[in-house]
């Protein structure tokens, strides 16, 4: 497989990703989001699919973005700042949400608007778990994020749990499966927070896309 990247790119990315990083606020309302001053990405996915990890992982810290034990608890908008350069944001998780139908649909709409109304989202990284693939719920966000019109691309996530081989499968398949989709990036990363597989490669793929 040819690298996207070489190591110089892979160093700048973890110099960067080594910079002091902080939650900066939660929100609830679109009216509450901080100002558009900073080149944003977005992280997205099924509840427990591994956001709050994968944040932790890119930024090297344990504890940035807190994981729960129960599914469906994320219903705000996370911002995290990376030394004044770029925001993580971590979006609701959808699916499996232990709440009622009008308040996960409430906090699924605030992503929706978010999507839509923010101008300075470079990126939203949609992930996948490996072991399971794209599935129907899934392909409802894809949906969303083609009529949103913003650029995202697949990160499957728990690659640590397949064989080689088999990752290469949910690889390609999952290529195809986006490949005439619109606003889709037709690279797809598989990684693993536990392992550290593919995250130099997504800490390049979010500097390039924010271009810092």
């Amino acid at each position: 497989m040819t690298e996207v990247f070489d190591q110089d790119e892979i160093e700048a990315a973890r110099v960067l990703f080594a910079h002091p990083v902080a939650f900066m606020m939660g929100a609830v309302r679109m009216d509450g989001l901080p100002a558009p001053d900073l080149p944003e990405v977005a992280f997205a996915g099924r509840s427990n699919v591994g956001k709050s990890s994968l944040i932790n992982a890119l930024v090297g810290q344990k504890y940035l973005a807190r994981a729960s034990n129960e599914p469906g608890r994320t219903r705000e908008i996370n911002f995290f700042n990376l030394d004044d350069k770029l925001r993580l944001v971590d979006l609701p998780g959808y699916g499996f949400a232990r709440v009622s139908r009008g308040v996960a649909n409430k906090f699924q709409d605030l992503g929706r608007a978010y999507l839509r109304g923010r101008p300075n989202l470079k990126r939203v990284y949609l992930l996948i778990d490996a072991r399971h693939g794209l599935k129907d719920v899934d392909k409802e966000a894809l949906d969303a994020l083609d009529l949103a019109a913003v650029s995202y691309q697949i990160v499957l996530t728990k690659a640590d749990k397949l064989k080689a081989a088999e990752i290469e499968k949910v690889v390609a398949k999952t290529v195809e499966a986006i490949r005439k989709r619109p606003a889709s990036f037709p690279r797809v990363l598989a990684t693993s927070s536990e392992k550290g597989v593919g995250i130099p490669d997504l800490r390049a793929e979010v500097k390039a896309a924010c271009e810092v």
